[in-house]
């Protein structure tokens, strides 16, 4: 029996699902990631997002929450309670920067909250962080 050695064995670049309702902040935020090797997936609301991830496996969803058709934490809360593909790290990105907004996040189980703008760097490494890519 053969052994792969390191640089026999395939890499495959994360994906991660990108969900707002601007087309300007999903394009700004793929581009982002992009640049540290994500593929980038990107969903405008919350329904389109739901229909994606049943679909798709995921290695992290970025999650704005205020947009049409379905509210970010709705749509956060319904994925916990699937857990089709197991555990997804989720980050919520939002203009909102109260305290009960940060709280309300947490307890439908995002992982972090983000306000917008984001620093790319920021994002860049907290993305890498929750899914364990250098």
């Amino acid at each position: 029996m053969r052994l792969c050695t390191r640089n026999e064995v395939k890499r495959v670049n994360p994906s991660v699902l990108i969900v707002d309702d601007s087309a300007a902040v999903r394009g700004f935020h793929g581009s982002i990631l992009r640049n540290v090797g994500f593929e980038v997936e990107e969903a405008a609301n919350g329904y389109e997002a739901l229909e994606k991830y049943l679909a798709k496996k995921f290695d992290l969803l970025l999650v704005d929450v205020n947009m049409p058709k379905m509210h970010g934490y709705e749509l956060i809360r319904q994925i916990r309670e699937q857990e089709l593909h197991g555990f997804v790290p989720v980050i919520v990105i939002s203009t909102e920067s109260g305290e009960n907004d940060y709280l309300e996040a947490f307890r439908v189980g995002a992982n972090l909250y983000l306000e917008k703008p984001v620093d790319p760097i920021c994002l860049q490494l907290s993305a890498k962080m929750l899914t364990g890519i250098r």
